[in-house]
């Protein structure tokens, strides 16, 4: 990978199908745009038709949207179902962010179920479709989280927004992990990889319910974040770079806030491949999707 990667660095995507959540606002607006640019046919799955509509007006190239809310499993399901043909690429960028306690439709604690288990049923829904990678959006918040595996929805312990956050971050790695050790068992050329944008001002930040806290987000946004274009990069370039799977791209400056993509390291537990089995399994069992019977072309 160039040193110095940008996104005039993005090989032809003609003829590409590509799929990006939350692509109405911020890194996935942004992700669209550019692989529209480079000659994708590209689906905006979100939440909100009219904002989706309104961003797809903004975007040169081929573009599509359709609804998809990941903290509802039935959208998920009714998402999947409607997708015909191949899909060469799937980017799970949708995500909340240190927002106040809640659940999911399906009674799971909002961050997980949003930023982890929804990605997990999709992936593994349009798994039968999926003909090139999936790229899953981490966080270096991910270094923070811990796992609990018998209180994945903060049902025990005390609610905290940022242990949710950062807990949702790093099953997003640990879920990559473990969906590339089960493609290469099956044989199957599909690649999984994740990416974290360093520090991006986005509207990810300042939805924490806290008015001094999110006062504080928004101006260190304007102080010390990149923008949205830059913190994009490592999710454009783990989409269409030739990169092995399982690979973590994120901004080569200090403490990865920010700059140009490379690879990046992880914490011992993001690699944790018996914490990623179990992980998934849980995941499986919460959500009632599994990985396909069978494999990914």
């Amino acid at each position: 990978m160039p040193s110095r990667w940008t996104a005039t660095d993005i090989p032809s995507q003609a003829g590409r199908r590509v799929v990006v959540t939350g692509a109405n606002s911020g890194l996935g607006l942004v992700t669209a745009r550019e692989l529209a640019r480079a000659g994708a046919q590209v689906t905006l799955a979100v939440r909100d038709l009219a904002r989706g509509e309104q961003a797809a007006a903004t975007i040169d190239g081929t573009v599509t949207v359709a609804r998809l809310d990941l903290a509802d499993l039935e959208s998920v399901r009714a998402f999947a179902a409607a997708w015909s043909g191949d899909l060469d690429l799937l980017i799970n960028n949708a995500g909340i962010m240190m927002v106040p306690a809640g659940i999911t439709i399906d009674g799971f604690e909002l961050q997980f179920g949003t930023n982890h288990l929804g990605h997990f049923a999709l992936t593994n829904l349009l798994l039968p479709h999926i003909t090139d990678r999936v790229v899953t959006l981490s966080s270096n918040l991910h270094r923070s989280g811990s796992i609990d595996l018998d209180d994945l929805n903060w049902q025990r312990r005390p609610y905290s927004a940022t242990g949710a956050y950062a807990q949702s971050k790093l099953a997003n790695l640990l879920f990559t992990l473990e969906l590339q050790r089960r493609l290469t068992a099956a044989g199957s050329p599909v690649r999984a990889l994740s990416a974290h944008p360093g520090w991006a001002a986005t509207n990810l930040q300042g939805r924490t319910g806290s008015w001094v806290a999110d006062r504080a987000a928004r101006l260190a946004n304007r102080v010390v974040a990149q923008s949205d274009e830059r913190g994009a990069l490592p999710t454009l370039a783990a989409a269409t770079r030739d990169l092995p799977g399982g690979s973590y791209l994120g901004p080569d400056g200090f403490q990865e806030m920010r700059g140009h993509p490379v690879l990046v390291g992880r914490t011992a537990s993001a690699g944790d491949p018996e914490l990623a089995r179990r992980l998934w399994e849980e995941s499986a069992r919460l959500t009632g999707v599994d990985f396909p019977a069978v494999a990914p072309a």
